[in-house]
C-alpha cells in the first residue's frame, strides 16, 4: 500500500533555500553551512555525502526539524517549517518523519515487537492499530519471524532493521538516516539499503541519508555532495 501522506508526482517533498547554520559566536563561531539549497521530490531514494565535519548531520537535523537554520528557510509541503515552534516541529515529526541514527537506540529488555509497538505509542497511534502496524512494518523489514527477539539475540544488521521497522511503523512520508549502515560491515549494509529501496518503490516514501561509502552511493537515486557548507549536486 502506497503512504497516504505523500505530496503530488516530481513535487519537492522538502526543500532547504539557503541554510545557514552558526554555532557559538564572534571569532569562536563556526560557520557549519554557508547557504545550503537542497531540493528532494517524492519517491526517491537521496544520500548526502561530505568529509568529517562537513555539516551533513547539522544538515538532516535541520531539515528534520531537529535543529533551526541561523539563517535560510526549510519547506515540507510547500509549508515553512524553519519558524516552527517546537510544539509544532515535535507534532511534525512525530507524524510526517521517521528517524534513524547510527546507534539503534533500541530498548534492549523490549522485544523488537515491544520496540516498534513503542514508537507507535510515541507516534499517537490508536492502540488498536498498533498490532497490525508494528507486525506490518517488521514484516516489510524482513523480520517478522524474529519479533520476539530481543536486541541483544540479534546480529548487527537485525537490529538496525529493527530501528528501521520502528521509524517506518506510523508510515511517515519522510526517512532522515545519519549514516545508518556505519556500524554494520558491507554485507548488512547493503541489506538495509535494499529494505530502503523497497520502501521507497513498494510503499512510496521518501528517504535521504548521510554516508561517505562509494557502495552505498552507488545504489541510490541521486548523491548530493557537502563542501565548504553548500551543496553541490
Amino acid at each position: 500500500m502506497k503512504n497516504e501522506n505523500q505530496s503530488l508526482p516530481n513535487e519537492p517533498l522538502i526543500r532547504a533555500v539557503g541554510i545557514t547554520r552558526v554555532f557559538g559566536r564572534g571569532t569562536a563561531a563556526v560557520h557549519a553551512l554557508k547557504g545550503a539549497d537542497l531540493s528532494i521530490s517524492t519517491n526517491r531514494l537521496v544520500a548526502l555525502k561530505g568529509r568529517s565535519g562537513s555539516g551533513k548531520t547539522t544538515l538532516l537535523n535541520i531539515m528534520g526539524a531537529l535543529d533551526k537554520p541561523t539563517e535560510g528557510k526549510v519547506f515540507f509541503k510547500q509549508d515553512e517549517i524553519s519558524n516552527y515552534s517546537e510544539k509544532k516541529r515535535n507534532e511534525l515529526r512525530r507524524v510526517h518523519m521517521g528517524l534513524i541514527f547510527q546507534s539503534f537506540a533500541l530498548v534492549p529488555l523490549m522485544t523488537a515487537y515491544e520496540n516498534v509497538e513503542f514508537g507507535l505509542r510515541i507516534a499517537g497511534i490508536k492502540p488498536a492499530l498498533h498490532k497490525e502496524y508494528a507486525e506490518r512494518a517488521l514484516d516489510l523489514v524482513g523480520l517478522k519471524s524474529r519479533m520476539k527477539h530481543h536486541p541483544f539475540e540479534m546480529s548487527g544488521g537485525e537490529q538496525q532493521r529493527v530501528a528501521i521497522a520502528r521509524a517506518i511503523a506510523h508510515r511517515p512520508s519522510l526517512i532522515l538516516a545519519d549514516e545508518p549502515t556505519a556500524e554494520l560491515d558491507s554485507k548488512m549494509g547493503m541489506q538495509v539499503m535494499k529494505v530502503f529501496k523497497e520502501l521507497v518503490h513498494r510503499e512510496g516514501m521518501t528517504i535521504m541519508l548521510t554516508t561517505h561509502d562509494p557502495a552505498i552511493m552507488s545504489v541510490v537515486d541521486q548523491v548530493y555532495a557537502l563542501e565548504d557548507g553548500q551543496i553541490v549536486e
